[in-house]
């Protein structure tokens, strides 16, 4: 159904909301900036004396800035369908905000950093206890050890049904792939027989 602003003839395209979690410091921020079409909107602040004590900076002590709200981008991937991405806040003291990120959520990417593994539990247990489909995307960081897909799983304690892909999160080929991983996921979960 056409919206009243709309001109008459005027195709509308479906658009699908999908969120971005993670630990802190996983990717979230930048896999949004590497695929999305346009600009993306980032609350990315700078880190202050404030957040000394409460962040876990652990395995990342170089990053200087967090989100403090939400990340927000684009992709149009072709006239019918346009994936809207919101990218989750990391830290758990933000936690409050992704049950309203959530809502009309169609699927979920989740950020892994082996380095910090234990960092994207919450994620993987959110989305699993709200039905939500979901693909991991192990971040493969420079320098970081590489683990095989099963170990990732075996980890993680998730079934074979759910994906997981070794990912670039700075990279748009590699981001991409994710989308479509996780949309190919969200079809499948969908046609499965309940």
């Amino acid at each position: 159904m056409a919206s009243n602003d709309s001109e008459p003839g005027e195709h509308i395209p479906a658009a699908i909301k999908i969120l971005i979690a993670g630990g802190f410091g996983a990717g979230k921020t930048t896999l949004v900036g590497a695929v999305s079409e346009i600009t993306p909107l980032s609350t990315e602040e700078v880190m202050t004396e404030a957040s000394l004590g409460v962040d876990d900076l652990s395995g990342v002590e170089q990053k200087t800035t967090t989100t403090v709200a939400l990340d927000f981008g684009r992709i149009t991937i072709n006239d019918d369908l346009v994936l809207y991405l919101f990218g989750t806040p990391g830290q758990d003291r933000f936690w409050f905000m992704w049950e309203e990120l959530s809502l009309g959520a169609l699927g979920a990417v989740v950020i892994a950093d082996t380095r910090r593994l234990e960092a994207c539990f919450p994620s993987v247990d959110f989305f699993e206890r709200r039905g939500i489909p979901f693909v991991v995307a192990v971040n493969c960081f420079d320098g970081a050890h590489r683990y095989a897909e099963h170990e990732v799983r075996e980890a993680l304690n998730l079934t074979g049904q759910i994906p997981i892909l070794l990912s670039d999160a700075r990279s748009r080929d590699s981001a991409k792939q994710v989308l479509i991983t996780l949309v190919r996921h969200v079809a499948d979960t969908m046609a499965a027989p309940v």
